[in-house]
């Protein structure tokens, strides 16, 4: 399978993407985003500039043509917006806006079991390479996509259009879906979330799958495909392996030393026998469950923090700012920690009794947790809906 206007070292390049998004996903791409692949090239949607590398550097088509290509067709996703769109100048820039890793693009597209005349609503357009993918399955304007930041959306629609691939871009608030053009069969978001926005619910048909990234302070880990039912509630179990960037109006932007800690704190001291790591380290399955327990609470390690006797201290914080706990390492002990806590909240103490939990229930990982949402609320379960998480705080 070819297509004759991609010149041949592209076609080389997109059949080894096609070769590597295979043996990740463990299973042969199914025939109709194969096809979806070629007839939507995805070097027609990456934009000219890109960011490579730790530090962002900006790579340009025009000037290294051959680095571009091999960023836009690697199994990994590609820095296409810095900083919302605002030049940083001598700046630190951050990431802002990305296409995702075709792995992940393509099991996410095979989660949600899109079919000829589905209508699909996708939230965050990006560069509109999932749209078009989604259009070339779902069929001409069956798919709204809706992209809050109005030049992302602008380039993305343009790219659509001069692709073929007949998809609505709408500029708004992803979290508020687009009521105009529902119901919907079917809902993905290329963001993650911390919280289902009611609106996605009331805009999916009963029966109607609901796919997102998800996220809590803690980590940024996990895919969440939910059902609607017939009451407006919806319920579905996680799966691991993904990483998006936040939806824009959950983000937090918190910082220890400017947000948190004040000089005229007195914390209260104690200590622990559980390493700090143990709930950083790379061990996601742990932080996962601790996510879903301490849905309020982020953590940041402080390497070399100029305390005598301190080689590492791990803060962890409430997103109010209220509590705080800091956990130090001599760089010596592994079974026992300095502990300063602080606020209405003794977060090592809920720290603590999170792990506990999950080593209690056999350490499970994201594909035993699952998720209800009805208008009531949210509610995270292990196994089945009579499990709830514990959450703590609460």
């Amino acid at each position: 399978m070819t297509a004759p206007d991609l010149a041949a070292s592209e076609q080389i390049a997109l059949r080894d993407l096609l070769g590597a998004v295979t043996a990740e996903m463990d299973t042969p791409l199914a025939p109709e985003w194969e096809r979806a692949a070629w007839a939507v090239p995805r070097s027609a949607f990456v934009p000219a500039r890109i960011y490579l590398g730790e530090d962002l550097e900006p790579c340009d088509r025009a000037h290294d043509p051959a680095a571009w290509l091999r960023a836009v067709y690697a199994n990994d996703s590609v820095v296409t917006q810095v900083n919302d769109g605002q030049d940083p100048g001598d700046g630190e820039r951050w990431a802002s806006s990305s296409a995702s890793a075709p792995a992940i693009v393509f099991r996410m597209l095979h989660m949600l079991d899109v079919r000829e005349g589905h209508r699909v609503l996708e939230i965050g357009t990006g560069t509109g390479w999932n749209a078009g993918l989604l259009a070339h399955v779902a069929g001409p304007r069956n798919v709204t996509t809706v992209e809050v930041d109005p030049v992302l959306a602008a380039e993305a629609a343009e790219r659509l259009g001069r692709e073929g691939a007949a998809a609505d871009v709408v500029t708004g608030d992803g979290a508020e879906g687009y009521p105009d053009n529902a119901p919907y069969d079917r809902l993905v978001a290329t963001c993650s979330v911390r919280s289902v926005p009611r609106p996605w619910l009331d805009q999916v048909k009963p029966g109607g799958v609901i796919l997102t990234p998800w996220e809590s302070p803690w980590i940024c880990y996990g895919l969440l495909h939910m059902t609607v039912d017939d009451t407006g509630s919806a319920s579905g179990k996680f799966s691991p392996h993904s990483a998006f960037m936040l939806m824009r109006n959950q983000r937090t932007d918190l910082r220890i030393f400017r947000d948190v800690v004040r000089d005229d704190h007195q914390p209260d001291e104690s200590t622990t026998n559980l390493p700090p790591w143990r709930v950083t380290a790379d061990d996601h399955a742990a932080q996962f469950a601790m996510g879903l327990q301490l849905r309020d609470v982020w953590w940041t390690w402080h390497d070399n923090p100029d305390v005598e006797g301190v080689a590492s201290r791990l803060w962890v914080a409430t997103t109010d700012a209220t509590s705080w706990a800091a956990v130090d390492w001599d760089g010596k002990s592994d079974n026992q920690f300095t502990v300063w806590q602080h606020g209405p909240r003794r977060l090592w103490h809920e720290v603590e009794a999170a792990h506990a939990w999950w080593q209690v229930h056999e350490r499970p990982g994201p594909d035993r947790f699952g998720l209800t949402v009805t208008a009531a609320g949210e509610t995270a379960w292990l196994d089945n809906p009579g499990q709830p998480v514990p959450l703590a705080g609460g």
